[in-house]
């Protein structure tokens, strides 16, 4: 996801981004960070909200792709949009360019109004995205490809062909950790995450406090 909002300085908080693969666990360790007070703000959250009807982004996705990829009551065709830009790498271009810089704009508005120490800020697909300028760290889920393939199987109700096309079209893991100032492993049980999250909550709240 490519944020073309380059403000001139950072936000004031302390701002990670968390990513990871398809079904590596993304939303069960935000959800440990929220319940220690931490505010997420969660980039697909807001894909949604700016496509809902009478939004100008989703005017601007008919125009673009035709009137056809909504349905009786104005809504974007989700099922339909999704087929097309995984079969038409320009589609998934031409749609990128549009909800891109509206999502990194409401982002970036969300980031400047938290008052806590440090925000999370949910980005799936951040790996296959240009940089966000103005985070400070970035904060990996990861889990072995054969788990993924296994939870994406159980989670969706697909074969392991559909579920390894899936992560085909993803970035591979090594390019995730690449980017990775810190990891999670999120390749054992649920309560196996509890520790790793509170470690890094403390580490990000003394990072926040030394921030320059």
């Amino acid at each position: 996801m490519q944020a073309s909002v380059k403000p001139s300085s950072r936000p004031d908080v302390f701002t990670v981004v968390l990513t990871g693969g398809i079904a590596s666990g993304k939303t069960a360790v935000s959800d440990r960070f929220s319940r220690l007070g931490v505010p997420v703000i969660d980039t697909d959250r807001i894909a949604h909200e700016v496509v809902e009807p009478g939004q100008p982004t989703l005017q601007q996705i008919a125009a673009a792709f035709g009137a056809d990829y909504l349905d009786d009551a104005g809504r974007l065709e989700r099922r339909k949009m999704r087929q097309t830009i995984f079969e038409n790498p320009a589609a998934k271009t031409r749609l990128e360019a549009i909800l891109h810089p509206v999502i990194a704009a409401s982002a970036l508005s969300l980031v400047t109004a938290v008052t806590f120490p440090y925000c999370l800020l949910v980005i799936p697909l951040y790996t296959e995205s240009a940089r966000w300028k103005w985070i400070d760290r970035v904060l990996v889920v990861d889990v072995a490809e054969s788990i993924q393939i296994e939870r994406v199987m159980a989670r969706d109700g697909i074969s392991r062909e559909e579920a390894e096309a899936i992560l085909a079209a993803q970035a591979e893991r090594k390019a995730r950790l690449a980017l990775a100032d810190d990891v999670i492993d999120n390749s054992g049980e649920p309560e196996d995450l509890d520790q790793q999250v509170n470690d890094l909550h403390h580490k990000y709240l003394a990072l926040a406090g030394s921030r320059p």
